[in-house]
């Protein structure tokens, strides 16, 4: 049982980290995959998106340990 709590804390911290990344370089992300012209709206929805990934990732954390 303990691996398998170190895996989901792991898994946990990785989300937490790709959120932070979304967050911090939506824009960049957002030239980069998307082709639409309206970058505003997407470079929100990746902040959004980024935000909630982070947030969950954190919970999973904190009631992991």
């Amino acid at each position: 049982m303990p691996i398998l709590k170190i895996l989901i804390q792991i898994i946990s911290l990785i989300v937490v980290a790709i959120g932070v990344v979304m967050i911090y370089d939506a824009r960049k992300i957002s030239k980069k995959w998307f082709s639409f012209g309206d970058r505003n709206s997407s470079v929100k929805i990746l902040k959004i998106v980024g935000f909630i990934l982070a947030i969950i990732g954190a919970i999973i954390v904190m009631i992991n340990i």
